[in-house]
């Protein structure tokens, strides 16, 4: 009876839901809506033409990261009563999430299974009033309207994904699994056309230009401010390294040169192209590597990384001792790390100062890396709904 209500996607996106919904409704009473106040902000100032990347201290603390287009995709929010466009922008993290994870060409079970290890996860991000929920499900459905040769609209997401928040770029990672190269990439040309200009509609023509620029200095300037050792991002593999051995100023390319080398290496393998788990597997590793990579990563971006985790765990075949235990692993030091599951002494003394947060994920991508080197053609994984 528990083992089928477990595996009840009815139930499953009710829980969702409710995360998302009690999660809002608690922020927004206790005044912890200061990223929902920057996103209505962004809209706000765009019809103003105010700066979108000023301080604004009389209506909320840190700047915003996100490009003009977000104006738009964030309006039918930002236009309604706070409480209200909270909760709501809250769901919508979910419902968007929960439809992307189940696009995936996989079993319901193991569909359900992804959905209840990233449960935690999202509410984490969700708590902040995050974007991260939708970036996840941006790069996620990137790659299967790909697969499902919807290579316009595939395009559009990866277009929209890097004009909000640049993460969206990784959806070209997917590229070389079109079975329609040219008609993809004169997507992409129109996309970025049509996502470039559309904020003028609301705003002018000058503003948003003025924006991008302005929009790429604050970008360089808080890579900066994330190098900091008493900074809450840099939850990365540069981050781990820079604050275990106190060293602030380790440029990240000594870090994102042999990653990308690595990240890059499974494309050697033309002839795996084709198949389906080494698709996954390449889907997981871009959805870690985002994360794992960046010197912007906090606690709440891991929903990305995670489920690149889960997708990783429900396609295993044969789950050796290993595979538990790097699961194991990343659930207790990745994803609950955040809650009062591990001790505050153990997380204030050792999770947060050093950014181990991400040592599972860093180990599950690089063994993610061994078995896309290693896969066999003539494997493949249970990949058809049922």
């Amino acid at each position: 009876m528990i083992a089928k209500l477990l595996n009840n996607k009815k139930i499953i996106l009710a829980i969702w839901i409710l995360l998302a919904t009690i999660s809002a409704i608690k922020q927004y009473l206790i005044g912890n809506n200061n990223n929902y106040l920057i996103f209505k902000n962004v809209f706000n100032h765009t019809l103003e033409q105010k700066s979108l990347y000023a301080t604004y201290p009389n209506l909320y603390f840190d700047h915003n990261h996100y490009g003009p287009i977000f104006s738009l995709f964030i309006a039918p929010f930002a236009i309604l009563p706070d409480g209200i466009g909270m909760v709501l922008w809250c769901i919508f993290n979910a419902l968007v999430l929960v439809y992307a994870i189940s696009q995936i060409n996989l079993e319901s079970s193991k569909i359900n299974l992804i959905l209840w290890i990233c449960a935690h996860e999202f509410l984490t991000a969700i708590l902040g009033q995050q974007f991260n929920p939708i970036m996840t499900s941006i790069i996620i459905l990137s790659y299967v309207l790909i697969e499902k040769e919807k290579d316009f609209w595939s395009a559009c997401l990866i277009v929209l994904g890097t004009f909000i928040k640049l993460y969206g770029i990784v959806g070209l990672a997917f590229f070389f699994f079109s079975k329609q190269k040219l008609k993809f990439i004169a997507s992409l040309v129109f996309w970025s056309v049509v996502f470039f200009v559309l904020p003028m509609a609301i705003s002018s023509p000058e503003f948003i230009l003025n924006s991008y620029s302005e929009w790429f200095a604050r970008l360089v300037e808080k890579n900066n401010e994330n190098a900091a050792l008493t900074s809450m991002q840099d939850i990365s593999i540069m981050g781990m390294v820079r604050k275990t051995l106190n060293m602030p100023h380790l440029s990240n390319m000594l870090f994102l040169l042999p990653g990308l080398l690595l990240f890059g290496l499974p494309y050697l393998r033309f002839n795996m192209f084709s198949n389906k788990k080494f698709q996954l597997l390449l889907l997981s590793s871009v959805l870690i590597f985002t994360v794992i990579f960046s010197s912007g990563s906090e606690s709440p971006t891991y929903i990305i990384a995670f489920a690149g985790v889960a997708i990783w765990f429900v396609i295993q075949d044969e789950k050796t001792k290993w595979t538990w235990f790097l699961f194991i692993f990343a659930m207790i030091l990745t994803s609950f790390s955040p809650s009062d599951i591990i001790p505050k002494f153990i997380r204030e003394t050792y999770v947060k100062p050093y950014a181990l947060k991400a040592l599972p994920c860093v180990l599950i991508w690089f063994q993610i890396i061994y078995e896309l080197l290693t896969l066999k053609k003539e494997s493949n994984s249970s990949i058809a709904h049922e």
